[in-house]
């Protein structure tokens, strides 16, 4: 019997398919549990030379250079 995959915590359920790696519902689930609570925040290119100038000040300050 399988467990049942939307109960389990994402850590149990990465567990889960560590140890049974053939089980592509698990993987699957867990894949689409991991892309839901992403939190990433996407910068456009800099596309002038002036953004690519602003861009690379921000970088600068933000590394302490």
């Amino acid at each position: 019997m399988k467990p049942d995959f939307a109960t389990m915590i994402t850590s149990d359920l990465r567990i889960y398919v560590l140890k049974n790696r053939h089980d592509q519902e698990a993987f699957y689930t867990l894949m689409d549990r991991l892309n839901t609570n992403l939190s990433s925040i996407s910068y456009p290119c800099p596309n002038t030379p002036e953004n690519l100038e602003v861009t690379k000040r921000a970088i600068r300050e933000k590394l302490g250079l």
